[in-house]
């Protein structure tokens, strides 16, 4: 046998001890991530309603006083009574549409028209749609029963998503009021980020990196998410007092499209058209076909204004980063996702584009 020197011990000694602390280390990170993630979601957009209402509350420093804490109490209260009325109203509304629906199936007032022969000579899928078509019209329970398992299966993950929704806007109030205690505490907080950042990327490095991402957060919460929560908030209100027909649906319609950068149009314009088409022209369809269309466009004129003290991140981000977030977790992903993945594609790119300063540039050599 080879004798081992006291300096390999050594040597061996002290990897042991390394590996056993990052074992160690990996088991509480493990341990700690998995009693936090219940709340991953909650946290996160508490933080991120936090850093975009704070320079409200640096604002109002001064005529309300100094006491961070009494400002931030204000802004959640005055959000919370401001959202809650609309909030309320869509809630009823999609719980209304729900419960019409089922009605209207169990009394057997739903009828479908029969389709017309020229169905049947579609290519590929004429004959088969044409013959579901018809037995759909003649009789609908029987082709009901024939597929109860499917329907069940989408009824229940229908639900699921409505209770999602429910869910979601209650996580938002919960979410606002953990936002006014980290408002309570911005400078302390603000002070930790930046040794968060300066531990993790250097001191020359951590301020800015902190900067980067209050920036992209403010940017995306106000320019983005915000814009279209407050256009839903307007449309589905004016939805609701018509006593339009599934008011809170088409609301949360128009709210996925503001995020994905579509215009309400789409679905403002034949909501208003349907208003016409069955109730005629009148004094209140009128003033409800004004109101709607131009809370349809109050995005042109509110990105403008929030937009554009953001930073640059591109539409199809936001896009994934919200149907993403929806996925993965229902309502409140899409306020969280394009926020979220906006802070990683800037945080991404600073590190591409940080290259180091006193690298010569030598070229090549065979």
């Amino acid at each position: 046998m080879v004798p081992t020197s006291s300096s390999e011990k050594a040597f061996t000694r002290s990897l042991l001890d390394v590996l056993i602390r990052a074992g160690l280390i990996a088991i509480l990170v493990l341990f700690c991530f998995e009693i936090f993630s219940p709340f991953r979601d909650l946290m996160l957009w508490s933080l991120i309603l936090a850093i975009t209402l704070y320079p409200l509350q640096e604002r109002l420093k001064g005529p309300l006083g100094q006491k961070e804490g009494r400002i931030a109490t204000l802004i959640v209260l005055v959000a919370i009574v401001i959202l809650m009325v609309p909030i309320y109203l869509l809630g009823t509304s999609i719980a209304d549409s729900v419960e019409h629906a089922i009605s209207v199936v169990k009394d057997g007032g739903f009828h479908i028209p029969p389709p017309a022969d020229s169905v049947a000579d579609w290519p590929l899928v004429g004959k088969p749609l044409s013959g579901f078509w018809l037995q759909a019209s003649t009789d609908l329970p029987g082709l009901t029963e024939k597929y109860v398992p499917q329907i069940k299966g989408v009824s229940l993950t229908l639900l699921g998503k409505l209770a999602g929704v429910g869910m979601g806007f209650l996580t938002f109030i919960f979410a606002l009021i953990i936002a006014g205690i980290f408002m309570a505490h911005g400078a302390s907080g603000s002070r930790s980020a930046v040794e968060i950042a300066t531990r993790v990327s250097g001191p020359g490095k951590g301020p800015k990196i902190a900067e980067l991402c209050t920036a992209t957060i403010r940017a995306v919460a106000l320019g983005v998410v915000g814009i279209a929560f407050i256009q839903m908030l307007l449309v589905g209100l004016g939805f609701v007092l018509k006593g339009v027909s599934g008011a809170g649906l088409l609301a949360l319609g128009v709210l996925l499209l503001g995020i994905m950068q579509l215009p309400a149009t789409l679905i403002t314009l034949p909501v208003i058209a349907i208003v016409f088409a069955t109730e005629g022209a009148s004094t209140a369809t009128i003033v409800f076909a004004i109101y709607v269309f131009v809370a349809g466009l109050v995005d042109n004129v509110l990105k403008p204004l929030l937009l554009g003290r953001g930073v640059d991140v591109p539409m199809p981000v936001v896009l994934i980063g919200a149907l993403g977030g929806m996925v993965t977790s229902s309502i409140i992903g899409l306020f969280i996702g394009p926020v979220v993945l906006a802070v990683g594609y800037r945080l991404f790119w600073q590190w591409v584009r940080d290259q180091p300063q006193d690298t010569p540039n030598v070229p090549p050599t065979l």
